[in-house]
C-alpha cells in the first residue's frame, strides 16, 4: 500500500503521512457474528485502579473476530474482500469457505480479492494465505500468525509487516529467526500462515497532531522531570533540569532493565534479542 502526504494546508496537515486504503472496503462486509462489543476500562483493572496509564477516550469500535487458529482444515475460502481493523495494524481479509461459512484472518502482504487460500495439516502450495504445520515448512521462507502452542492460536508475528523466517527443522521442533533477531525453537505441530503481513508502511506513518492519538484512546504524556520529587525519581529541583541520573520509570526502576524471568522457557531460546 502507498503512503498519502497532505497539504500543509493546516498545521494538522503539515507533515501528516498516512497509508491509502483506497484498496480497501469501503465498510465492513463480515457477517454480525464476527463482531463483538468491547467495553473500554481505561487501563483499569477489575479493581478500578490504573494498571496500564495513558489510557481513555477514544473513539467506540467493535473488536472483529479473528481466525488465529485457522483450524478449518483441507477446505478452500475464497478473499472476497480486504478491510480496515481499527483494533489492530494489520489489515484484515474476509475468507469465504465452500460450505459458506465467513472468517477473518490477517491479511498478508500480497494477498488479493479473488485469491484462494487453504489451511491444512498437511503439505500446501506456498502462496500467502495458506497455513500448515511449521514442520512442513521449507527453511527460507516467511511466515506470521505462528502458534506457540499446538492448537492455542497464533501469538508471534500479527503486527504490520512482521514476518518470521523458518531456518529448518531441530528434532520435532523447528528453528525460527524472529523479526528481533532472536533465533528460538518452536514444537513442528504449531500452525503458521505463510506469508509476511501486510500493511508494511504502516511503520512510515505520521500522525500530525496529537487529536488523532485521542481518537486512538491514549492520553498525554507528562514527563518526569516536570514532576516534583515525591511523584517521580526525575523531579525536584529549580528550573529546569535533566534527570540527573539513569532514566528511571515513576516506581524508580531503570529504564531499559531485563525483565524477562521464565526459565522454563529459556532452553527454546537459541541466540537472545540481546546483545551479550
Amino acid at each position: 500500500m502507498a503512503l498519502k502526504h497532505y497539504k500543509p494546508t493546516t498545521p494538522g496537515r503539515r507533515g501528516m503521512v498516512r497509508v491509502d486504503r483506497s484498496g480497501l472496503a469501503k465498510k465492513p462486509k463480515g457477517p454480525a457474528s464476527l463482531f463483538k462489543v468491547i467495553k473500554k476500562a481505561a487501563g483499569r483493572n477489575n479493581q478500578g485502579r490504573i494498571t496500564v496509564r495513558h489510557r481513555g477516550g477514544g473513539v467506540r469500535r467493535k473488536y472483529r473476530i479473528i481466525d488465529f487458529k485457522r483450524d478449518k482444515f483441507d477446505i478452500p475460502a475464497k478473499v472476497i474482500s480486504i478491510e480496515y481493523d481499527p483494533n489492530r495494524t494489520a489489515n484484515i481479509a474476509l475468507l469465504q469457505y465452500a460450505d459458506g461459512e465467513k472468517r477473518y484472518i490477517l491479511a498478508p502482504a500480497g494477498l488479493k480479492v479473488g485469491d484462494e487460500v487453504i489451511s491444512s495439516k498437511e503439505e500446501v502450495p506456498l502462496e500467502v494465505g495458506n497455513a500448515t504445520l511449521l514442520k512442513n515448512i521449507p527453511s527460507g521462507v516467511y511466515v506470521h500468525n505462528v502458534e506457540l502452542y499446538p492448537g492455542r492460536g497464533g501469538v508471534l508475528g500479527r503486527a504490520a509487516g512482521v514476518g518470521i523466517q523458518v531456518q529448518g527443522v531441530v528434532g520435532k521442533y523447528v528453528q525460527v529467526r524472529m523479526p528481533s533477531k532472536e533465533i528460538r525453537l518452536i514444537h513442528g505441530n504449531c500452525m503458521a500462515t505463510i506469508g509476511i503481513v501486510g500493511n508494511e508502511e504502516h511503520m512510515h506513518e505520521k500522525l500530525g497532531k496529537a487529536g488523532v492519538k485521542r481518537h486512538m484512546g491514549i492520553r498525554p504524556t507528562v514527563r518526569g522531570v516536570a514532576m516534583h520529587a515525591q511523584a517521580h525519581p526525575h523531579g525536584g529541583g529549580e528550573g529546569r533540569t535533566g534527570t540527573g541520573r539513569p532514566a528511571k520509570d515513576p516506581w524508580g526502576h531503570r529504564i531499559g532493565t531485563r525483565t524477562r524471568k521464565n526459565k522454563r522457557t529459556d532452553k527454546f531460546i537459541i541466540k537472545p534479542r540481546y546483545k551479550a
